[in-house]
């Protein structure tokens, strides 16, 4: 069961929190109502995971894979706190005989136990009784849910002596084969199997020993779950005896036994090799040892050793091959870690049954044939839980189909159930929805037994819709958001019954006394010849449609046309102005203005600004020279501070470095400028706030703040009170700050228009006069080329 469930579509790419939080609900669902209700922060609990990162990751990985349906009570911040949770494969595989997720409630109790043994978090009782955490419960932060998910498969996977079949194959000597059958069962990589089995090998939980030889040269490794050997009973050391056992009954395909064909040996013949498992200085017999040489058999022959079960631990049953269990969940006596004696599921009884008939027959089909068959053609529905759903109705249909029929049926069943979500259908409703459509349909053909062509019927008359009207939510005239009758369908039909009815009315009126077969003629033609007419304006309608679009086309591809052509032209004249030279150093290809005579125009920009804000409080704003005078002596200042800060600058680097990149130099020294006036405009700015605050006007304007708030109706009762003084303060904090605000605005207006006026007062150089320093300034190549073109 619990491969079955990681196997989904929607958890084979998921995160380890994600797919173990499936297998937490999975094994607290009640086998009645199917719906787990759990809050966020105890989910947290069995994953090893906060509350927090539980409820903004784990909660919405869940929704997004599409196996669980959550609805949630949000709590004061809008988080998941409790939780109603549905494992949706789960309760769609409940009426499948045979399936395996289709579990009774004695197993639903197994696996929680399981789960409870290795990743229970523990409780305290209110009766003062202690429930003792699991394996791995206290283990909690960084890959704590992958380490429980991968303890918990390891447990599936050992046999009773705690021993873990290691997978086959080519894997990573690096990491070694332990390593490579951890990532396998996680699906990741060897290294990330690597480090979850260091973490579980450091808390004493799985155990990796290294086989030697006699001779003390190392051998191959064996992977140990030491809980799993406990609960039965048994030790570490115990698995030595079962495993000489196993060897000496093996069969010669077995790739743990080394036997040579060819050769045979008696019953007292001693073996060529002793290996030994070293386990505290204990040398136990290796259970893989090679077996006793022995002649060759046809390979047809009766296996040596019978396909009995040999116990296991509760998970999901598989086939037995060799010295592998049919089933688990063998030998239930209470312990968690102990299986549950299996009952044969009937599709292990169909397999037998299949292998008796062949071998009835005398001729035994290999078993990789009938793999590549039944991956051509899937008897069963798809594992989608969905799809399943969906499907249902046509089960008997869907095994008369091929693997190609099948897979473009299953496509065309997710795009009925996409169009269906898109329909403001429920993800959970839109499966219900399809499988009921498919049953509508099946009803009207006349039953399964009717349908002579499955494939052609799936996709051509069960799986499309058919809206009787135009509302996209129609679909045989039943609405897919509620399940109601469509009221447009409704509509339309009364409007024809209307109009025969109006038509039929007018017969009688226009020709009275007709027979009723003449008046049923005539009318049927004028019914003929409305829908003729309607036809008419239909296609009337629809060629002024193609025309509309063909025009709407033609217009967007010469929309399309004109910003291509405007793009062009803009980047045509951006190349052209990234020719031009600077306006005020002259240098070439600097787009009119460089770096450092940008920072230069916006250090000005700002000397004089930060001029303004020292007037609007310093100077009388009436007299010139007294405003000249507080500009220049704020100008004066910046420079020496310009000038400190350049002079730093050039300290601290080294010598000669500025030579490599004089224009880098410029630009670096020019921004230096540019962030002092910057820091100083900040400075000048606040001061002058803090100088008009206490200014006449700002202070008359506070007391009349104090006052109208000491006045209020609320503070009339004591309007020298503590609470009325801290009140009246500050508002009145408030009004010296906003007039202190306006005043400064309003300065700044004053003085900026008398500084225009000034500006364009002062009368333009002549043109000859000018010559001699526009004759001065060099002129790039590239830009004179462009002037003269």
């Amino acid at each position: 069961m619990v491969h079955a469930l990681l196997d989904l579509d929607g958890l084979r790419d998921a995160k380890g929190a994600v797919r173990l939080a499936v297998l937490v609900l999975a094994s607290r669902t009640p086998s009645k109502t199917g719906v787990v209700e759990i809050r966020t922060p105890e989910l947290g609990r069995w994953l090893g995971l906060s509350a927090s990162y539980t409820a903004s990751v784990v909660v919405p990985a869940l929704r997004r894979t599409g196996v669980v349906s959550i609805e949630t009570a949000p709590g004061d911040f809008g988080q998941d706190v409790g939780l109603e949770c549905k494992v949706l494969p789960l309760w769609a595989a409940q009426d499948m005989v045979g399936h395996p997720l289709a579990l009774a409630k004695k197993e639903y109790a197994t696996l929680l136990r399981l789960l409870e043994a290795v990743m229970a978090p523990g409780w305290r009782h209110r009766d003062g009784r202690v429930t003792p955490a699991g394996l791995l419960g206290t283990r909690t932060g960084r890959g704590a849910a992958t380490d429980r998910l991968a303890l918990l498969m390891l447990v599936l996977e050992a046999r009773e002596s705690g021993r873990v079949r290691l997978c086959g194959g080519t894997v990573d000597t690096k990491r070694g084969r332990a390593a490579a059958t951890v990532a396998r069962m996680l699906g990741c990589t060897a290294a990330a199997g690597e480090r979850v089995l260091e973490r579980l090998e450091d808390l004493e939980l799985v155990l990796r020993v290294r086989l030697r030889t006699c001779s003390g040269m190392p051998s191959r490794s064996r992977l140990m779950v030491p809980a799993v050997a406990a609960a039965h009973g048994r030790s570490v050391a115990d698995d030595g005896q079962e495993g000489c056992a196993e060897a000496l009954a093996a069969e010669p395909s077995d790739p743990d036994v080394a036997a040579m064909s060819g050769e045979s040996t008696g019953s007292g013949t001693e073996l060529q090799v002793t290996v030994g498992l070293m386990t505290d200085g204990t040398v136990v017999p290796e259970p893989d040892v090679a077996a006793d040489l022995h002649t060759d058999h046809s390979h047809l022959g009766t296996p040596v050793v019978d396909l009995s079960l040999s116990g296991g631990f509760s998970g999901e049953g598989r086939g037995g091959f060799g010295d592998l269990p049919e089933r688990a969940r063998m030998r239930e006596d209470g312990g968690p870690l102990r299986g549950e004696k299996p009952k044969k599921p009937p599709v292990d009884q169909r397999v037998e049954q299949r292998t008796d008939g062949a071998d009835a027959g005398g001729q035994l089909r290999a078993r990789g044939w009938e793999e590549a068959q039944q991956q051509q053609k899937r008897v069963v529905l798809p594992a989608d839980a969905h799809l399943r759903v969906a499907l249902r109705p046509v089960s008997s249909l869907w095994g008369r189909l091929s693997g190609w029929q099948q897979d473009q049926v299953e496509a065309a069943a997710k795009a009925e159930l996409a169009q269906l979500t898109g329909l403001d259908v429920g993800p959970e409703s839109a499966p219900q929805l399809l499988a009921d459509r498919l049953t509508r349909r099946l009803t009207e053909t006349g039953g399964e037994a009717m349908v002579a062509k499955p494939f052609g019927w799936l996709r051509g008359r069960g799986l499309i819709r058919r809206p009787s009207c135009s509302d996209r939510r129609c679909d045989d005239g039943i609405r897919l958001d509620t399940g109601d009758s469509c009221e447009s369908c409704a509509n339309v039909l009364h409007i024809h019954r209307a109009r025969r009815a109006q038509m039929r009315a007018d017969i009688d009126r226009e020709l009275p006394g007709l027979a009723d077969g003449e008046r049923r003629r005539i009318l049927e033609k004028r019914l003929r010849e409305r829908v003729a007419t309607q036809a008419e304006n239909l296609a009337r309608d629809q060629e002024q449609t193609r025309v509309e679009r063909a025009r709407r086309d033609a217009a967007r591809a010469e929309a399309a046309e004109q910003a291509e052509h405007e793009r062009r032209a803009a980047a045509a004249a951006d190349a052209v102005r990234q020719a031009l030279a600077c306006e005020d150093c002259g240098r070439g290809r600097a787009a009119g203005l460089c770096e450092a005579c940008g920072y230069r125009r916006r250090t000005e920009s700002m000397t004089v600004e930060t001029g303004l804000l020292a007037a609007t409080w310093a100077a009388v704003l009436d007299d010139r020279d007294d405003i000249d005078a507080v500009i220049a002596g704020v100008r004066a200042s910046l420079k020496a501070d310009i000038k400190h800060t350049q002079r730093e600058f050039l300290e601290s680097v080294e010598p000669g470095e500025l030579d490599t990149d004089p224009v880098g130099a410029a630009a670096v020294l020019a921004f230096a400028s540019l962030q002092t006036v910057e820091a100083a405009l900040s400075d000048y700015r606040s001061n002058a706030l803090e100088r008009l605050g206490r200014t006449a006007e700002a202070e008359a304007e506070a007391r009349r703040a104090f006052r109208t708030e000491q006045n209020r109706r609320w503070f009339r009762h004591n309007p020298n009170g503590a609470d009325a003084i801290a009140a009246a303060t500050k508002a009145a904090d408030t009004a010296r700050e906003r007039t202190a605000e306006y005043l400064l605005t309003t300065r700044l207006e004053q003085l900026r228009e008398q500084t225009a006026a000034r500006t364009e007062q002062v009368p333009a150089a002549a043109w000859t006069d000018r010559l001699p320093e526009l004759a001065a300034r060099p002129l790039d190549t590239d830009t004179a080329g462009a002037v003269i073109a």
